[in-house]
C-alpha cells in the first residue's frame, strides 16, 4: 500500500481566506511570519519569514461528534498550497507527533493513537490504514495536539 499526506483540502482553504472567519465564526487573526513554527496545513511548508499568516481554529472533519476536535491552525494568507504527496511534509519538523487513526464515521479508533517518531509517522500511518476499520490517519503535534496533516491511502 501507499499512503499521501494531505494538505486542507483547496476549497476549505479558499473558503477561510475569502470569508475570514473560523470553525467558531470568528474573525480570523493575521500576524507576520518571524519564520520559525508556524506550519501551514495548506503548502504543509513553514510560513516563511516576513510572510503574513493566518490563525484560526479548524475542524479537519466533514461532520459534528464528540470525536471531531476543533483547535488552532495556521495558513500562510497566499500560498498556492500543495497536492498530496507520498513524502513526508516539510512541516513535520518536530521529533515526534501524534498519529492516531479514524473510522469512516469519524470516530477515533481506540488503541491507535501513540506518539510517533517522526522518522516512523509514514511505516505506522501505512500499517493503521492497512485494517478494515480505519478510513484515516491524523497528524497531529505531540506537544498541543495540533491538527498537522491527513494521511490516506493512494
Amino acid at each position: 500500500m501507499t499512503i499521501q499526506f494531505h494538505p486542507l483540502p483547496a476549497d476549505h482553504v479558499d473558503a477561510i481566506r475569502n470569508s475570514r472567519t473560523d470553525a467558531y465564526g470568528n474573525t480570523v487573526e493575521v500576524a507576520i511570519s518571524d519564520g520559525d513554527g508556524i506550519p501551514c496545513r495548506s503548502c504543509l511548508k513553514v510560513t516563511p519569514k516576513g510572510r503574513p499568516f493566518l490563525i484560526l481554529a479548524h475542524r479537519p472533519f466533514e461532520g459534528q461528534n464528540a470525536y471531531t476536535e476543533t483547535g488552532p491552525i495556521f495558513l500562510c494568507e497566499d500560498c498556492a498550497g500543495t497536492a498530496p504527496s507520498s513524502t513526508l511534509p516539510d512541516i513535520l519538523t518536530a521529533p515526534t507527533y501524534i498519529v492516531r487513526g479514524y473510522s469512516a464515521d469519524e470516530r477515533i479508533v481506540y488503541g491507535t493513537g501513540q506518539v510517533t517518531l517522526t522518522a516512523n509517522i509514514a511505516r505506522y500511518a501505512e500499517n493503521l490504514l492497512a485494517r478494515d476499520d480505519i478510513a484515516f490517519v491524523d497528524v497531529r503535534s505531540a506537544s498541543n495536539n495540533c491538527f498537522l496533516c491527513r494521511v490516506k491511502p493512494d
